[in-house]
């Protein structure tokens, strides 16, 4: 990580701030604890170090984004046509070659204004100006109080300089990091910046840390975005805006590049090679006609030509046909909990191998739980999910009741009553209003005291021992109910705390049949025990309790709080979220790598692990200061075999990802706290926390997930497979039938025939409207069954694997050999009632109408269309009943007939071109049954 300090005498400051003294912290920074820094010192260093405000760096201007849409190589190429288009056109209008009726520049102001469009979706889709430094900046400008010239001052968090000493209390927004000067009980929630759900107890280290401890460990500093949960605390700044840990993050944030979907550069790939296959087309037919005439005297009419088939090559409705697939996708995920930020994640998700999950919120509950309790007489696991007062206790496979356990319902009353909590339900769902430990605390008290909600009330609270870091236990003293006047110890201390301190200050035991001296060997047995739940991942905390006979005053702590009677342990974790196990199972089946990368400690990291099957005994971890100490290409050989990592920083987050994709896979990351923005934005798919997320998060991603549920990735992941596989499906349809267009336009010329079939004006019609509403009904087609059982789809798959360009280029053959034979047979035999302009509607009509049935053969490339469900998408059934009569209108219906420029055909007419066009439905149901008969065979032998 690096080094956020700001060093006055560099010579002297050497180690980080929290490894260093709060003496030479005060000299370096040179200020005084008692009065602070003067007026003019904090100005002067305010010119210097700028305003405590993190700034956002510079991204594309909104021309820049709108200038770049007209540079994909197919858009160009439609403006080169245009051009020249409009070129003949107003050559033609100066010579008088235009007929009254007829309409100039149409095909130009066509193409054009198909280009527009274009241009307008993609500057849409990209122009979102990225918000997570906005955020980033909301969080990080509260108003302060400091010392200044000896009083305290309240100022905007955006003025506080290096050396200032700052006032924190409960309620505070932490604004620059610092090292802590005072500490009474200060815990300070930092989950947004290390991911972390438990509160850290904050602790004054007058000498500082003697080893290097990682981001969430250091507990004598404070950072900025954080928050004071309790207590109060005085600390001297040590770093202010971009120098601070969430301005490090921000500048990392700036400093990643987001890199092509799988999608956009499959769409480049597809238009380098559309573009260049209509240049070779283009040249070899402007070569042979000259060559055939033996001069240039058919030079106008072979631009013309290449004209219409550059128009055709390029597959003008893709992009929106494309764009309103992924937004149909979208709503399909709103649908299942999954809001999608940027639309090319719909299809990414279809390739994502690996997600890099964290753990707290997404995995987990975000809710402390208790999962064990062990008095020395029985252990016992609990049941029961989040703060809800319901549950069992598990005592040797079978489920007891508590309250014929003594020894059990005395430590039940300790955590219910050494405790400051509350539990209310709300709208169903039971939350802690208080410290989360306390909330799990009270859980579990409710859960197996028969009288825990009159209990609080009856027993009287008449002192308290607070917690401290230095303490590292908490006492309550009461009077309780069933003690009378007559008693010589008429009140009674609870204490909980640190496992090995709580034990230090006991001399017995609670036991079902009494109290019973505490010998050596129960110690060792107890101390056996609580490191067994802590290398198990468990929060432990111990319990005890005594008799007195009078309340003690608040600085009798020490003498209060011993000869105890040990009650047990109770261990406690951020429980995992019970569908999680199987959503996990559904991601190894899917061929999808789960990892945990956390802040949190190993031990818990690794339990959760391998509660939810994302490892097992024998996986590697690997934890924040380990991982440190790898170079970047160490770090690229071992990352395949590490599936837990702890206590990491947002730098070995975004290193992890990095190493991961430098290793070949398509990495997913989730995450709900600033720290994870960085990796969120490199990764390629981010998935923020909707609930749980901060801004930052959010903005950084490019999926949120609307219930903070680790299931709906995989449902999110299922429905970007179904979205690829649809836009496979389209891209065939749509590119088989431009690839027909070609071959027939640069057919027309080399046998002889006098003019092109079809004009630039009604191959765009073919690409939008008859190839592109059958797309969009494809785009919508169900999920097949095994969807989720295949493995993902590589990200440098090129477009035309798996037998799709093959494909396209076999059915593209087949629409050229039919239309090209019906215009063989409708221009050479006039007998047939076929005039010298009514072949070329036919032509037109044929090219069309075989679409139809192609997107009806096209819903699967292995079952024959009667083994099919014909209504299981019925948007493909209006889909081709409405193009057909759209045709038909352009052929019946005069205003259009004329724009269009076709003819009216008769019913003869008509009926050839249906005959002709059920011939490429024909056609792919055989190949089917062809395919089908081939592999049986090869089975066979």
């Amino acid at each position: 990580m690096r080094d956020s300090s700001i060093s006055f005498d560099s010579s002297e400051q050497h180690l980080p701030w929290y490894q260093t003294s709060i003496r030479k912290i005060l000299e370096q920074l040179q200020v005084d604890p008692q009065l602070g820094l003067d007026q003019e010192t904090a100005q002067q260093r305010l010119l210097v170090h700028g305003t405590n405000e993190i700034q956002e760096g510079k991204g594309r201007s909104q021309w820049k984004i709108l200038l770049d849409q007209f540079q994909d190589i197919m858009l160009l190429m439609l403006i080169v046509v245009a051009i020249v288009s409009g070129v003949l056109d107003f050559t033609d209008l100066r010579n008088g070659g235009f007929e009254s009726g007829s309409f100039p520049f149409k095909d130009t102001i066509a193409i054009l204004a198909i280009v527009v469009i274009n241009g307008v979706l993609g500057f849409v889709q990209e122009s979102r100006a990225e918000k997570a430094l906005a955020a980033l900046k909301k969080m990080s400008s509260p108003k302060v109080r400091v010392l200044r010239d000896g009083r305290i001052q309240e100022i905007d968090g955006k003025m506080v300089v290096p050396g200032d000493i700052v006032f924190v209390e409960a309620g505070s927004q932490l604004c620059a990091d610092g090292v802590l000067l005072e500490a009474a009980n200060l815990q300070i929630r930092e989950s947004a910046l290390t991911g972390e759900a438990t509160p850290v107890v904050k602790e004054v280290n007058v000498g500082g840390f003697t080893t290097e401890k990682s981001l969430g460990d250091r507990l004598n500093m404070v950072f900025t975005g954080t928050e004071v949960l309790k207590g109060r605390g005085k600390f001297v700044v040590t770093a202010t805006a971009m120098a601070t840990e969430l301005g490090n993050i921000a500048t990392m944030l700036q400093g990643v590049e987001s890199e092509d979907t799988p999608l956009q550069k499959r769409m480049a790939q597809l238009g380098n090679v559309l573009v260049t296959g209509s240049i070779v087309i283009v040249v070899l037919v402007v070569v042979i006609g000259c060559w055939q005439v033996g001069n240039l005297s058919r030079l106008k009419e072979l631009i013309e030509v290449s004209l219409s088939m550059a128009v055709a090559v390029v597959p003008e409705g893709l992009p929106a046909v494309i764009t309103v697939t992924l937004a149909i996708g979208t709503q399909r995920m709103v649908k299942r909990n999954a809001l999608i930020r940027k639309l090319p994640a719909v299809e990414t998700l279809g390739s994502v191998d690996t997600i890099c999950s964290d753990k707290t919120g997404t995995l987990t509950q975000n809710k402390m739980v208790v999962q064990e309790v062990e008095t020395l007489d029985h252990a016992f696991r609990v049941t029961g999910n989040g703060y809800a007062p319901a549950g069992d206790f598990i005592r040797r496979g079978e489920a007891i009741a508590p309250q014929s356990d003594a020894a059990l319902q005395q430590l039940l009353l300790g955590c219910l009553l050494c405790n400051d909590a509350n539990l209310s339900q709300q709208e169903k769902e039971w939350q802690v209003i208080g410290d989360p430990t306390e909330g799990a605390l009270l859980a579990l008290a409710a859960k197996g005291h028969p009288h825990y909600t009159e209990m609080p009330k009856q027993w009287q609270r008449l002192g308290e021992f607070p917690f401290s870091s230095e303490r590292k236990r908490m006492s309550v003293i009461g009077r309780n109910p069933q003690d009378t006047e007559g008693d010589e110890f008429v009140y009674e201390l609870f204490c909980k705390g640190s496992p090995e301190i709580i034990l230090a200050r006991c001399l017995q035991y609670q036991t079902n049949s009494g109290i019973q001296k505490l010998e050596e060997g129960d110690r060792r047995e107890i101390l056996q025990r609580n490191e067994h739940l802590a290398q198990r991942g468990l929060r432990v905390l111990g319990f005890g309790y005594r008799r007195l006979a009078e309340i003690p005053t608040s600085q009798d702590d020490d003498t209060a709080e011993k000869d105890m009677v040990w009650l047990g342990l109770v261990g406690m974790l951020d429980a995992p979220r019970p569908e999680v196990r199987d959503a996990v199972v559904k991601c190894k089946a899917a061929g999808i790598r789960p990892i945990i990368i956390t802040g949190d400690h190993p031990f818990t990291a690794k339990a959760i692990a391998q509660n939810l099957g994302i490892a097992d005994a024998n996986t590697k971890s690997l934890t924040g200061i380990e991982l440190e100490k790898l170079s970047q290409p160490e770090l690229e050989t071992i990352v395949g075999d590490v599936s837990v990592y702890a206590r990491v920083s947002p730098e070995h987050k975004l290193r992890i990802v990095q190493a991961l994709q430098t290793n070949g896979r398509f990495v997913a990351m989730t995450g709900d706290g600033v720290n994870d923005a960085p990796a969120l934005k490199k990764a390629d798919i981010g998935i923020a926390m909707g609930i749980t997320g901060t801004d930052v998060s959010k903005e950084a991603s490019d999926m949120v997930l609307l219930d903070d549920n680790f299931t709906t990735i995989v449902a999110a992941t299922e429905e970007g497979r179904v979205v690829f596989t649809n836009i496979r499906h389209f891209i065939q349809y749509i590119l088989g039938s431009n690839v027909g267009e070609v071959l027939t336009i640069a057919a027309a010329p080399l046998l002889a025939l006098p003019t092109v079939p079809l004009s630039p004006l009604q191959i765009l019609w073919m690409n939008l409207v008859t190839d592109g509403v059958p797309a969009l009904a494809l785009a919508v087609e169900p999920a097949e069954p095994d969807v989720m059982e295949r493995r993902p789809f590589s990200p440098q798959e090129s477009i035309f694997a798996r037998g799709l360009g093959f494909y396209i280029v076999r059915v593209g053959i087949v629409f050229a050999i039919i239309t090209i034979s019906l215009m063989m047979i409708a221009f050479n035999y006039p007998e047939l009632g076929i005039d010298a302009d009514s072949w070329k509607t036919m032509v037109f009509t044929t090219l069309c109408l075989s679409q139809m049935g192609h997107a009806i053969a096209a819903r699967s490339r292995t079952r024959l269309t009667l083994e099919l469900d014909f209504f299981r998408n019925p948007y493909l059934i209006w889909a081709v009943l409405g193009t057909t009569l759209l045709q038909l209108a352009l052929i019946y219906i005069a205003p259009l007939r004329n724009f269009f420029e076709t003819q009216l055909l008769t019913m003869t007419q008509l009926a050839i071109c249906l005959g002709f066009s059920t011939l490429m439905f024909v056609w792919v149901e055989l190949e089917k049954l062809l395919i089908r008969w081939f592999f049986s065979k090869r089975q066979q032998k």
